[in-house]
């Protein structure tokens, strides 16, 4: 059994590439997907972006954090989306790449051909839509990961796939973008797994509780399962342990006990989608686990202090 492959499986992505770029020295632009970028592909909100450098070299920086640099090989993933700067030096001044897009033709991909005419790097440019509210995983990763393809004993596949993506793009033609989508989704779940193995052990937490056999297997039942009627006991018996060896093992790594736990990732979940859906209340309520709207409400203001009607005009306001 794999904890992290259960936790990783109940993240339910789905995405895609949607750009080549080739960019020559001296070059600096500002980035972000944006849904229009993806929503030919996927419906779900977009959460995760990433640039794959197929050759050259690339700087890259989120917010006012040390830049990082990125070379030929190597997959940069973006968990949080997060608006970046890219370029040969992002000390450069930026332009947008909004205005250098040029849009997709025959079925290939939209392109941007950019630059001073130097030295020259060329990127696959994708993103992820992920409709696990709350996801766990997201919270716990930093904004910007940097995945070297030829390292570890995934590197053949890695490799072997992106070299069949980079055939298609060269024919002009994208034959299988189902094919290219599912490989966006094993490269971050590769980037996410190298990530986890490289932390060092802990004793309790969540990233304690995702390398449990026991509790890891838990986690994944229950975000798989948001709005499936949990109890301690139906979990026990899902991971083979007594209700109460498992509640004590579960307490003790995660800090709280599970049901515990799984209220408070239902409401987390339910608040995220107050402030990024126009699902009704009752809606949300169902979809995050709750028999009936009213006992969502009162588990909501406890939680929250307002109602969550009251709650989502605040954060609309706000926003």
């Amino acid at each position: 059994m794999d904890p992290m492959a259960d936790i990783l499986s109940a993240t339910r992505l789905s995405g895609g590439i949607f750009l080549d770029a080739e960019f020559t020295a001296p070059w600096c632009v500002t980035a972000q997907v944006g849904p229009e970028d993806c929503s030919p592909f996927v419906p779900e909100p977009l959460n995760i972006a990433y640039h794959y450098v197929s050759s050259g070299e690339v700087q890259l920086q989120v917010d006012d954090e040390p830049p990082v640099t990125v070379r030929g090989g190597e997959i940069i993933v973006l968990p949080r989306n997060s608006a970046h700067r890219l370029g040969s030096d992002v000390t450069l001044r930026a332009v947008s790449t909004d205005g250098l897009i040029l849009p997709a033709a025959d079925g290939g991909l939209a392109r941007i051909v950019h630059g001073g005419g130097g030295e020259r790097t060329q990127m696959l440019c994708g993103f992820l839509g992920n409709d696990t509210p709350n996801d766990p995983i997201l919270r716990i990763l930093p904004n910007v990961l940097v995945v070297n393809v030829a390292d570890g004993a995934s590197a053949t596949w890695i490799e072997s796939s992106l070299k069949f993506a980079a055939r298609e793009l060269a024919s002009g033609l994208v034959k299988s973008p189902a094919v290219l989508a599912k490989l966006t989704e094993l490269l971050f779940i590769e980037a996410v797994r190298r990530y986890l193995g490289s932390l060092p052990p802990e004793r309790s937490g969540w990233r304690a509780g995702v390398c449990d056999a026991i509790v890891g297997r838990a986690l994944a039942l229950l975000h798989s399962r948001m709005n499936h009627r949990w109890t301690t006991e139906a979990l026990a018996q899902e991971v083979a342990m007594s209700r109460s060896a498992f509640a004590e093992r579960f307490t003790r790594i995660m800090g709280e006990p599970p049901m515990r736990y799984l209220a408070q990732q239902r409401l987390q979940g339910a608040a995220q989608q107050l402030k990024e859906s126009n699902d009704s209340i009752a809606r949300i309520a169902f979809k995050v686990g709750y028999e009936s709207e009213a006992a969502f409400n009162r588990a909501f203001k406890r939680e929250f202090g307002v109602p969550p009607m009251s709650w989502r005009k605040q954060n609309a306001e706000t926003a």
